[in-house]
């Protein structure tokens, strides 16, 4: 089976003179440097290149140091700047807080009682946080907010939902 990447974040700056590179992440308490190893840049649609860390340093909790095995002078991390950077589904898991939106990729979401698909992506906005999930064949958006956010159940993989109404019905019609 093919991997499912996911953005967690991009490279926003060089850092220093030995190439190193600022990653702006949306992973929450920072990140894990033991286990991290590999991230992916996408230089063609679908295609990823995966580039391998030689040291991964956290500056705070949304963003690390990143050096790239190769890249050992800032003329050669200017091409990462502004890449999105991307890992391996299964990975996200690992390296996410439990607080961060980023870790409710795979939930089951549920409108009241009714399951309407598998969280796909977590798209983080200013005011809140949308879901794409794949409901009946289709991409449906829902938004998590204090309007409509019911219960997040963390050990169950299941988010209760009340969407507003009419919204289903934008999709499937």
């Amino acid at each position: 089976m093919m991997d499912q990447y996911i953005v967690i974040g991009k490279f926003i700056a060089t850092f220093g003179i030995k190439g190193d590179l600022v990653l702006q992440h949306h992973l929450g308490d920072g990140i894990d440097t033991e286990s991290l190893k590999t991230v992916f840049i996408e230089e063609k649609s679908g295609k990823f290149m995966p580039y391998f860390i030689a040291a991964v340093k956290n500056k705070n909790t949304e963003e690390a140091l990143v050096q790239l095995e190769g890249v050992d002078a800032p003329e050669k991390a200017k091409p990462f700047l502004r890449k999105q950077v991307w890992i391996p589904e299964q990975e996200v898991k690992t390296q996410a807080a439990k607080h961060a939106p980023i870790s409710l990729l795979g939930f089951m979401v549920y409108d009241e009682k009714k399951m309407l698909g598998k969280v796909v992506e977590v798209i983080e906005q200013p005011m809140q946080v949308l879901l794409r999930i794949d409901y009946e064949g289709k991409e449906v958006f829902v938004p998590l907010n204090e309007s409509t956010l019911i219960k997040i159940e963390h050990k169950k993989e299941k988010i209760t939902v009340q969407l507003p109404e009419g919204l289903l019905d934008i999709y499937i019609n």
